[in-house]
């Protein structure tokens, strides 16, 4: 039998080393740009910098500190400030926000606290402490942000604040273009998983039609050969919503990409560049997924098919925590935590393929599907209704899979991301699939 202390200690070591992962990134996000890069609002689509950076220190303050440690409010006057439902991000920047070295000894403060609150937890006996899940969604809170201010680096105009080394060059892949998902049942969701959120739970019997899936997500070559044969201009390909915003926003491409000296250009932190043939196509839309499926004979996965294609272990009839089996991921599963800031070329991690040969399931790039965002058979809403169950039933789509600007922490292969279908600002991609009789 397990010592429980033993088991105690590993999980204050992993919120530990969680919690200082997530704000050695926050610190890097916020420390690259001087001040007024922190306090403009560099799009109507995001927060100031600034506003993320007390926001996660006041999400950590109510949930860690009061909720699970009992203690009063440091600052009261300020949550409603950074209280994401109460003021659009559009609103943000007109706030009486804590300028950034206020906000910065704020949020330093509350993390020494938050660690001496860790150190006295019992991991057992309260739902919102046990195995430590609220400091598994403290830390994973802090890593969706942390992406969300990768995005506002990407919009931020000015030269490149931060870098990178680029991924391994990996060999052009030659393998089959799509495998083949055999139909039956399998396990969708998780209810065993410490710190899975509450629209991943609970497990149930998922029964998917077999299926083929593409191998890789589909590369800005492949892109390209749609928007070269007009993809943009022929309606027949487009839903009427899709049709509708392509032609009100006037989009031709995706977003960053543009035209010059007889070539395709994007414009990646600060920097412009070439567009490279054999990387996932990033920053469209799931219109422009949606479209892109149609115009190749093929459509969307869906997000059950999503799931089984990632995490179905044929031989033992089982699901995997990963594509690759259970053991957490490591570099060479997969292409997370902005160790890069850019997708690795289609094909690369073999390490990380599932055993029916999918790749790239996990990390690179957010995966599309055609599902809409509903919660599972037995959901139940936890810790609190607007994580989830607000934006259920609404017009969001799913996306799967993780990005390189997402933590290990905050993606695994049952994590459930989604956002409104004209969405491009986001480190999205896709992949497709057929039903096997087409």
């Amino acid at each position: 039998m397990t010592d429980p202390a033993l088991d105690a200690e590993a999980l204050r070591e992993r919120a530990v080393a969680s919690l200082v992962t997530a704000r050695d990134r926050t610190t890097l996000l916020t420390s690259c740009v001087d001040e007024p890069d922190l306090t403009a609002q560099h799009s109507p689509l995001m927060s100031p910098l600034v506003w993320d950076l007390a926001h996660i220190g006041n999400q950590e303050e109510q949930w860690l500190l009061r909720a699970v440690g009992g203690q009063e409010a440091i600052r009261p006057e300020i949550d409603s400030f950074y209280d994401a439902f109460e003021h659009p991000r559009a609103e943000r920047p007109k706030l009486p926000l804590l300028p950034p070295e206020e906000a910065r000894r704020y949020a330093s403060d509350v993390r020494g606290r938050a660690l001496d609150v860790l150190e006295s937890t019992a991991f057992h006996g309260e739902r919102l402490t046990e195995a430590g899940f609220a400091f598994g969604m403290v830390a994973q809170h802090e890593q969706q942000h942390d992406e969300t201010m990768l995005i506002t680096h990407q919009l931020r105009s000015g030269p490149r604040s931060l870098t990178a080394p680029d991924p391994q060059p990996a060999p052009l892949f030659t393998g089959p273009s799509e495998v083949l998902v055999p139909g039956g049942p399998f396990i969708m969701g998780t209810s065993d998983e410490p710190w899975a959120l509450d629209n991943e739970r609970p497990a149930h019997r998922r029964e998917v039609a077999p299926f083929h899936i593409d191998t890789t997500p589909v590369t800005n070559a492949a892109y390209q050969a749609f928007i070269e044969d007009g993809g943009y201009d022929e309606p027949r390909w487009w839903t009427a919503e899709g049709w509708a915003h392509v032609r009100r926003n006037s989009v031709t491409a995706p977003l960053f990409w543009r035209r010059g000296g007889g070539q395709w250009l994007r414009r990646r932190f600060g920097a412009t560049e070439a567009v490279p043939p054999d990387e996932p196509v990033l920053h469209v839309c799931w219109y422009e997924a949606d479209a892109y499926a149609r115009w190749a004979g093929r459509r969307l996965p869906t997000e059950a098919e999503w799931e089984k294609a990632a995490r179905h272990d044929p031989a033992g009839d089982r699901s995997a925590r990963y594509p690759w089996g259970d053991a957490d991921p490591g570099p060479e599963h997969a292409n997370l935590g902005q160790r890069h800031l850019r997708p690795a070329p289609a094909g690369s991690y073999p390490a990380g393929e599932s055993p029916l040969g999918v790749r790239q399931l996990i990390g690179d790039v957010w995966e599309w599907t055609s599902s809409d965002f509903l919660p599972y058979p037995g959901f139940r809403a936890f810790p609190y209704k607007e994580y989830s169950e607000v934006f259920f039933g609404g017009d969001y789509k799913v996306l799967r899979g993780g990005s390189f600007a997402v933590d290990a922490v905050a993606c695994r292969g049952t994590f459930r991301n989604w956002d409104h279908p004209f969405r491009r600002q986001i480190f999205s991609g896709f992949r497709t699939a057929r039903s096997e009789s087409v």
